[in-house]
């Protein structure tokens, strides 16, 4: 392996003004930092877990410190694989602070950059095009990452890891893996230095978006790290991987052909809406019909909302654990697009009467309305009197106001209030946990 300098990297850079610079950056065990520094700790030392003590063992660890993960715990274990000798701390998810914190720190961006080269890739990940403003600072790429993780350390707490590159895909590479390397964080990779440094580097699932279900079929050809897959025949490739054999070929020779812009630009073709849940136990035909009628009527409120319409209804129902059934699946096709609540839940609680297994308690609710699209023109049904069509529009439109002002659990309905109906407590959480 070749280890260049940091003054072999900034020369390096100062070489090449005509290029792309990309900063990818994360800001570590974001959900664990944030609840000890709120609680005035050290995120580095402190054994501390983020998941909900009200939940059994089995419950997924939303986060582990970084102390916690020095001493082998995995950032998603459930509880009772946390090795029964270590001490920790137990911190609730608290989803709306995170957001907070989460605001902050993209004003510390704006800071720094407009927000037309700012692409936020998850809670505690982004994407920034620094090409325009790291010479205005007089600084390399590199110095302008660590300038901008010093300053969100100082006004927050958190740390962060950082990649730098010359393309969004080799930015996020340089933090996933190089930045490790790094004594101050931040990785530097340009498509030379990749191929030198990261064709031989194993496991090939440490590279974004190879998973273990592409590392076997890779396996299975003979390949094992980037280089290999860079030196594959391109044609066997597209065999076995389809489309996605592009993806893999650029990603293996260190190009990603996608810009900042192009992200901004992008316009999906088609639009959906969807809802899952995970239910605590297991439920039996009828309350499950409760909670499936409930999550309809709530996303299709959403719907409403959005001045949106939509044309699919699609439902999957996950079985109790360990149980042979394979998920049930189906979907409806509507004659037209509609936002109307009774319309929608009442297709939804049909498909789930002609899917669902009567004797197979469910556990898993997944529920997409597809080919989502703005409202058009009003088409009225034919055997609904318009009338009544126009009373349920307006009464939508009074339940989204009161929804807007006094928050979802402002207005329910007594169906809500029914044994194993979970819709008054979701209405409390954000992403399935504790607000």
């Amino acid at each position: 392996m070749i280890v260049l300098s940091y003054g072999d990297i900034f020369m390096d850079v100062m070489r090449m003004p005509q290029e792309k610079w990309y900063l990818c950056l994360d800001l570590k065990s974001y959900y664990a930092s944030v609840e000890c520094i709120e609680r005035g700790l050290d995120p580095q030392t402190t054994r501390l877990v983020v998941a909900d003590p009200e939940r059994t063992e089995k419950t997924i660890c939303l986060a582990v410190s970084p102390a916690l993960k020095a001493l082998g715990v995995p950032g998603r274990c459930r509880v009772f694989e946390i090795p029964k000798h270590i001490d920790y701390l137990m911190a609730r998810p608290r989803m709306e602070l995170y957001m907070e914190y989460a605001a902050r720190i993209y004003g510390i961006y704006l800071d720094y950059v407009a927000p037309e080269d700012i692409h936020i890739y998850s809670i505690d990940e982004v994407f920034i095009d620094i090409s325009a403003y790291y010479r205005v600072r007089r600084l390399s790429p590199k110095g302008f990452a660590v300038s901008l993780m010093r300053e969100i350390h100082t006004r927050t707490g958190l740390t962060a890891t950082g990649g730098i590159g010359t393309n969004l895909y080799l930015a996020k590479i340089a933090m996933d893996i190089m930045s490790k390397r790094c004594a101050d964080h931040v990785g530097v990779l340009t498509e030379d230095r990749y191929r030198r440094e990261l064709w031989d580097h194993r496991p090939i699932t440490d590279f974004w978006r190879i998973g273990p279900g592409t590392a076997r079929r890779l396996s299975q050809l003979g390949i094992s790290s980037m280089g290999g897959l860079a030196a594959a025949n391109e044609d066997l490739l597209y065999r076995v991987f389809g489309i996605d054999a592009e993806l893999l070929i650029d990603h293996a020779w260190g190009r990603e052909p996608t810009t900042m812009a192009d992200i901004k630009a992008f316009v999906p073709q088609s639009r959906s809406l969807t809802r899952g849940q995970v239910l605590s136990c297991d439920y039996p035909y009828e309350k499950g019909r409760i909670v499936v009628r409930e999550m309809a009527e709530d996303l299709a409120l959403d719907l409403f909302a959005q001045g949106l319409e939509a044309k699919l209804v699609d439902l999957s129902l996950g079985y109790r654990y360990r149980s042979e059934k394979k998920p049930a699946h189906g979907s409806i096709s509507l004659d037209v697009a509609t936002n109307s609540v009774k319309t929608l839940a009442d297709n939804v609680v049909s498909l789930y009467d002609e899917i669902m297994e009567h004797e197979q308690p469910i556990r898993r609710i997944y529920l997409g309305f597809g080919g989502v699209r703005p409202c058009q023109a009003r088409q009225y049904d034919l055997f609904t009197p318009a009338l009544q069509q126009q009373r349920e529009q307006r009464l939508q439109s009074a339940m989204v106001h009161i929804r807007q002002k006094y928050g979802k659990n402002g207005l329910i309905k007594a169906m809500d209030l029914q044994e194993g109906a979970t819709a008054v407590e979701r209405n409390r959480q954000i992403g399935g946990h504790r607000a």
